[in-house]
C-alpha cells in the first residue's frame, strides 16, 4: 500500500472519529487526576469502623445502598445509590456543599466509559485510535523539523509506547481481557450486609486507606490502597481475599502507583490531544489555502498579453 494511500486512511478516520475522540481524550484526562487524589485523601486521621457502621444503619435504615465511599483526609463518608449527601464523620451530620471534584470525576468516568450513554462509540473510537497509531507506524519514520506536521509525527514517535498502550488496555477492558495471574476466588454463601462488610474489612485493613465497599459484578467489593497501589479484595462469609491483579485496568486507570503512573497518563492524554488537534490544523490549513496558480496558465496569459 503507497504512502500517499496510507495518508490518506489516516485522515479519513481522524475527521470521522475526531469529535469522540476528542471527548474521550478530555475525559481520559481529567481523570489522570483520580489516583493522585485518592491517594491524597487516605491521608487523614484513623476511623472508627463502628463510627462509620453507625452512620449506614441510620442513613440507609432500608438497606438500599450499593455501597459506600470514604475519605480520610477530609472525614467524609458517602453512601452509594440512596441520594444522601456526603456525611461527616466526626458530626454524623450531612456535610456542608464542599469540593465540585467528585461530581465532576464521576461524570468523566461516566462519559470515558459511555459517551452520550453508547459503550460501542468508545470502543470504535478506541479502535479507531490504534488504526491510527498503526497507519503512522507503517508509513515509517519521520523528518522532525520545527513545523506543524514535524511537531505531530515527532510527539507521535517520541510518546510512542505510552500512546499505544493506553488504548490497548482500554480495549482490554472493554473486551474483559485481565491477564490476571490468579484464579479469582470463589463466591458462595449468604450475602453480605454493607455494615457487616464494613466491620470485616476493619478487621484486616485500616479504614482510612479504603477508597469503596460496595457491590461491583454481582459480589461485595472492596478497593483499598496499599503502597500507592489500588487493590481489590472480594467480602463473602469465607472472609476478606485479595482478588488476582487486573493490569490491563491497573495501566490503564495508572492505578498500579499512583506517585508515577498518574503523572504519566497525564503525559499520555496531553500528547493525545496534541496529535489530534494539530492534525486537523493540517488539514484544515491544506483546505483553506488558497490555490496557486499553475505556473502554464501563467505564461499562457503573458503571451497573450
Amino acid at each position: 500500500m503507497s504512502k500517499p494511500l496510507l495518508l490518506t486512511l489516516h485522515r479519513w478516520i481522524t475527521l470521522v472519529f475526531a469529535l469522540p475522540l476528542l471527548a474521550i481524550i478530555a475525559t481520559g484526562l481529567i481523570l489522570s487526576f483520580e489516583p493522585l487524589m485518592q491517594v491524597s485523601g487516605t491521608s487523614g486521621p484513623a476511623i472508627d469502623a463502628a463510627r462509620v457502621v453507625e452512620l449506614v444503619k441510620r442513613y440507609d435504615q432500608e438497606g438500599k445502598a450499593r455501597g459506600l465511599s470514604i475519605n480520610a483526609a477530609s472525614q467524609l463518608m458517602t453512601l452509594q445509590g440512596t441520594g444522601t449527601p456526603a456525611i461527616d464523620l466526626a458530626t454524623g451530620e450531612p456535610a456542608a456543599a464542599g469540593s465540585s471534584l467528585p461530581g465532576l470525576m464521576l461524570w468523566a468516568r461516566i462519559n470515558h466509559e459511555r459517551l452520550l450513554g453508547q459503550g460501542w462509540l468508545v470502543t470504535s473510537s478506541t479502535i479507531a485510535m490504534v488504526t491510527l497509531m498503526v497507519l503512522g507506524i507503517i508509513m515509517g519514520l519521520p523528518r522532525l523539523r520545527n513545523t506543524l506536521s514535524g511537531w505531530h509525527k515527532g510527539t507521535a514517535w517520541f510518546t510512542l509506547p505510552l500512546i499505544l498502550l493506553s488504548p490497548l488496555t482500554g480495549l482490554c477492558l472493554a473486551f474483559g481481557l485481565t491477564f490476571q495471574n490468579g484464579a479469582t476466588p470463589a463466591g458462595g454463601g449468604r450475602p453480605i450486609a454493607l455494615p457487616e462488610a464494613v466491620r470485616m474489612v476493619a478487621d484486616q485493613h485500616d479504614l482510612t486507606h479504603v477508597i469503596s465497599i460496595g457491590t461491583r459484578g454481582g459480589r461485595v467489593m472492596a478497593r483499598i490502597y496499599e503502597g500507592g497501589e489500588l487493590r481489590a479484595y472480594t467480602i463473602n462469609a469465607s472472609g476478606v481475599t485479595a482478588l488476582p491483579r487486573n493490569w490491563p485496568r491497573l495501566i490503564h486507570e495508572g492505578n498500579w502507583s499512583a506517585l508515577i503512573a498518574s503523572p504519566l497518563n497525564v503525559v499520555t492524554s496531553v500528547a493525545l490531544l496534541t496529535l489530534l488537534s494539530t492534525g486537523l490544523l493540517i488539514w484544515a490549513r491544506r483546505k483553506l489555502r488558497k490555490p496557486r496558480p499553475r505556473a502554464g496558465g501563467q505564461a499562457a496569459v503573458a503571451g497573450a498579453a
